[in-house]
């Protein structure tokens, strides 16, 4: 067993054998799969999705904030608690590792791009300490090619996991790679007042 963090989040592999991240209109497409695992991320106003009515009996939490990183009137940013559910949720995934032979994280928020991948690579740190972070946001991208993970989501993660910036120096390198492979990512991060996001591009 791995030593718990300062702030008492435990650290321990995954009994996991697939992880998938999508948006709300993919969730039909997952109910066949056996998701043992969810992860749903929704904005603050948003219904709950009908999709999940039909899925086999599964361990689900839910978050509600808005995809944004910086304040706006009228909405949630996200803040520590946020990331620190994330991570409560990781350990019930990890404790409950022992009950079945393998299981199938889904993480999803409403396009699968910004939070529900910020939220998987903050789960992947927590549960693989000793990852260097470059190699976590690898994996990231073979699970969602498009992920572009939220700054600020990741800055609590990186606080929280005790990774001293180097989570944030990963992500900086993953916006670059992601720019170079999508150009269009700058256009629509500035597009949605996330310019700061493409600064930080390493």
């Amino acid at each position: 067993m791995q030593p718990p963090l300062s702030d008492g989040f435990s650290m321990q592999p995954l009994s996991i054998s697939m992880f998938t991240i999508c948006g709300i209109s993919e969730l039909p497409e997952q109910k066949e799969r056996a998701v043992t695992h969810v992860l749903s991320i929704l904005d603050p106003d948003h219904p709950d999705p009908e999709a999940f009515q039909v899925y086999d009996p599964h361990h689900r939490t839910i978050l509600r904030f808005h995809d944004i990183i910086n304040p706006i009137e009228g909405m949630i940013l996200p803040q520590p608690e946020h990331v620190q559910a994330v991570l409560r949720f990781g350990e019930e995934v990890a404790a409950g590792s022992t009950e079945r032979a393998q299981g199938h994280l889904l993480v999803h928020c409403h396009m699968g791009i910004s939070r529900s991948t910020a939220a998987m690579v903050t789960l992947l740190a927590q549960a693989y300490p000793d990852e260097k972070e470059d190699r976590l946001f690898e994996r990231l991208t073979l699970i969602r090619p498009q992920a572009w993970p939220n700054s600020r989501m990741i800055t609590y993660a990186d606080d929280l996991l005790s990774r001293n910036g180097r989570l944030v120096d990963g992500l900086r390198g993953h916006y670059g790679r992601q720019i170079q492979r999508q150009p269009q990512f700058a256009q629509w991060m500035h597009d949605l007042g996330r310019t700061r996001e493409v600064e930080m591009a390493a």
